[in-house]
């Protein structure tokens, strides 16, 4: 029965990547990277067992300082005495040896 669960696995993975062996990704390395690179996920099996799956990696997401500094101005202001005894209320600063 847990065969037919590792088939089903790697049946859901074939349907979003690619599926490589072991073999293909050391002899075909650059390749393998560059359509990585291209946007494709790929499985890499070994024994037939999915080992590792090599995926693009999401670029971060940069928000422009004037776009921070804009929503800060539209922010509500802080009372610091206010802000202060507020934590003071919620945390223990208290030093225990």
């Amino acid at each position: 029965m847990q065969a037919c669960y590792k088939v089903l696995h790697v049946l859901q993975l074939a349907a979003m990547s690619r599926i490589i062996t072991q073999r293909e990704l050391r002899n075909e390395s650059a390749a393998v990277l560059r359509e990585v690179q291209a946007g494709q996920s790929i499985i890499v099996t070994r024994n037939g067992v999915p080992v590792a799956e090599l995926r693009p990696i999401q670029p971060r997401r940069f928000v422009p300082r004037a776009v921070i500094a804009e929503a800060a101005t539209r922010a509500p202001r802080i009372d610091g005495n206010r802000f202060r005894a507020d934590l003071d209320a919620v945390i223990d600063q208290s030093v225990d040896g």
